[in-house]
């Protein structure tokens, strides 16, 4: 029940980040729903690899490259998902820090209420 409530609030914010910046597009709220799924599909099995191969220099950059990698899974999810598009790199870089901003207050939020 936990990982759906994280599917929908992920694809609720996947909506409303879509509706309020452009150069993200999303076609519908299935379409969102099925960005949150692969969005956490690639967190789980991809993200860790790519993090091991980057290493030294995630190291070197205290951790910023981190977002980097972040913004790369992003735009890897609207490779895979058909409906969503983001336009450049910037953009995705964009999105992902307020997409995990506003995961983090929500998830918090839900916690407290518990």
């Amino acid at each position: 029940m936990k990982i759906l409530f994280k599917i929908l609030i992920t694809a609720i914010l996947v909506m409303l980040l879509s509706h309020f910046m452009k150069g993200v597009y999303v076609d519908s709220f299935g379409t969102s729903i099925l960005v949150a799924i692969v969005l956490g599909l690639l967190n789980i099995f991809i993200k860790p690899i790519v993090v091991l191969f980057t290493l030294p220099v995630t190291i070197f950059t205290l951790g910023l490259f981190l977002l980097v990698i972040n913004a790369i899974i992003i735009l890897w999810c609207s490779k895979i998902v058909g409906g969503f598009s983001v336009d450049s790199f910037w953009t995705a870089l964009l999105f992902s820090i307020i997409l995990s901003v506003f995961q983090s207050l929500m998830y918090g939020l839900a916690k407290e209420d518990k």
